[in-house]
């Protein structure tokens, strides 16, 4: 079965699912097809999974994984001891996890083809993640804090997902400097707990957010190294932006 014959399935199962979707006319092609199965993913409630809608999805999903291509750690060198700084797709990271900058539902990213990381990160490992992370989701998850699931067809091994501090006014104030520094503290002690040898750290709040970039990194690289002066892991600054890779090289460099 192509891939196109296998998305065709998945699209009908998920819109049979969702009887009261409006979507319109979807043109038969691969593009089209495969963002329409993106869009359902995305405002997919958590559900009962079907094993066979799963098998089509994660040979669709791993077969896309490998195409993009896997960077490992030893693909990254080093900005200083035990600190990477990499630009690209964080989901494209084999570490043992990356972290996801969530909303305080812990759900995901209901918009549909939204360009954020949270909704990137869950379209890349599949419905699996939205129904893992409803299993610990308190419903209105606290600022500052972490929770861990499975990463299933990433090729990490685990998502941490945290909730940053949403800023409204032209700079955050001490109390959001420290709940930033919170995010970054809960994931790095969530990783010692959870014996982990390495974490990539996205940038935090600084997107939909609106932490300002140069602050964030700098909460971020000082949270980090604190931490790693008593413990031995290995973290990865994963940054998508070219502003924000200026602004950690600098601080690192």
């Amino acid at each position: 079965m192509d891939k196109l014959s296998k998305i065709k399935i998945l699209n009908a199962q998920l819109l049979a699912e969702m009887p009261t979707l409006e979507i319109g006319t979807i043109p038969d092609d691969l593009i089209s097809q495969r963002k329409l199965l993106r869009a359902l993913m995305n405002v997919r409630p958590p559900m009962p999974l079907d094993e066979n809608f799963l098998k089509l999805q994660d040979e669709i999903l791993t077969a896309e994984k490998l195409k993009r291509g896997i960077v490992t750690l030893a693909d990254i060198p080093n900005a200083e001891k035990n600190i990477k700084l990499w630009q690209g797709d964080i989901t494209r990271l084999e570490v043992d996890a990356i972290v996801n900058a969530a909303n305080s539902a812990l759900l995901g990213c209901f918009v549909p083809l939204h360009n954020c990381i949270d909704n990137a990160i869950h379209s890349a490992a599949g419905l699996q993640l939205r129904d893992a992370c409803n299993k610990i989701s308190s419903g209105n998850e606290p600022t500052g804090a972490a929770k861990i699931t499975p990463a299933f067809n990433l090729p990490c091994k685990f998502v941490i997902h945290t909730v940053g501090p949403i800023i409204y006014g032209e700079k955050p104030t001490a109390a959001e400097e420290n709940l930033l520094a919170s995010c970054y503290e809960s994931c790095l002690k969530l990783s010692a707990k959870n014996n982990l040898k390495s974490i990539a750290f996205c940038c935090i709040s600084t997107g939909e957010f609106h932490f300002p970039n140069k602050r964030a990194a700098e909460i971020a690289v000082e949270t980090v190294k604190k931490f790693l002066a008593q413990n031995n892991l290995c973290v990865v600054f994963n940054v998508f932006k070219d502003i924000d890779a200026e602004i950690y090289r600098k601080i690192l460099c």
